[in-house]
């Protein structure tokens, strides 16, 4: 089991966890059986909404990156490692529309099934650290321009790598992570983790959470320590 650091720093849902269910995203291929998702939510915790305006405006006319809260915020390595793989040129679809967005998830992703689509088509702009022999973190989808970091370059927990964004798969802004034991998608199985600290909110306060892994219900804050 891998002991690791929040990737990110603020209020954030997890749609998709290890922590409520294993293949957390439907599938144990790619290294997916234990990834998660962040999607940042407003600061005070009371709502799970991840972008400023309406669910109609959301739904009918689409929303620019920038009204989504996570858009921008900065990613930190959640390891120690050596960085091997970068991407940063990818481009993100702006205006976000639920229906494109979802369209273009399911049609790469067939298409890369099908060996017609580069897995950068899925994970977007990202940044892969080796942290040991056989034991690989994933961060994905991040802002078009945002990495910082350079292959070869050897890093630190909580060193920024990007910024979350919306490119690849994704049907949002948010940050995709993952651990596994190849940097070769269609071989890579899923590695555990665990998460040093983190704090969940009941219906009073935030409570300190150590040595776990969210859940889907759980609403996230994220500290540096």
């Amino acid at each position: 089991m891998l002991l690791v650091s929040p990737p990110l720093l603020g209020v954030y849902i997890s749609p998709n966890t290890p922590g409520s269910k294993v293949p957390s995203h439907g599938t144990s291929c790619f290294g997916e059986e234990y990834a998660i998702d962040f999607v940042m939510i407003p600061e005070s915790g009371k709502s799970k909404k991840p972008y400023r305006k309406s669910f109609f405006s959301y739904v009918c006319k689409g929303l620019p990156l920038d009204d989504f809260y996570g858009w921008g915020q900065r990613v930190y390595s959640p390891v120690n490692g050596r960085v091997i793989e970068v991407e940063n040129t990818i481009r993100e679809r702006n205006p976000v529309n639920i229906f494109k967005d979802y369209k273009n998830t399911i049609t790469v992703t067939h298409e890369f099934m099908k060996n017609y689509a580069s897995s950068k088509m899925i994970t977007g702009n990202y940044v892969m650290i080796e942290m040991a022999k056989d034991a690989y973190a994933l961060l994905v989808h991040l802002k078009q321009g945002s990495v910082c970091v350079q292959v070869g370059q050897e890093i630190t927990t909580h060193d920024v790598l990007g910024e979350l964004g919306h490119s690849g798969n994704s049907t949002m802004p948010h940050l995709h992570m993952q651990f596994m034991d190849s940097r070769d998608f269609s071989i890579a199985k899923g590695l555990p983790f665990i998460f040093d600290t983190y704090k969940i909110k009941n219906t009073t306060n935030w409570v300190t959470i150590r040595n776990a892994v969210p859940k889907v219900e759980d609403i996230i804050k994220f500290e540096m320590e």
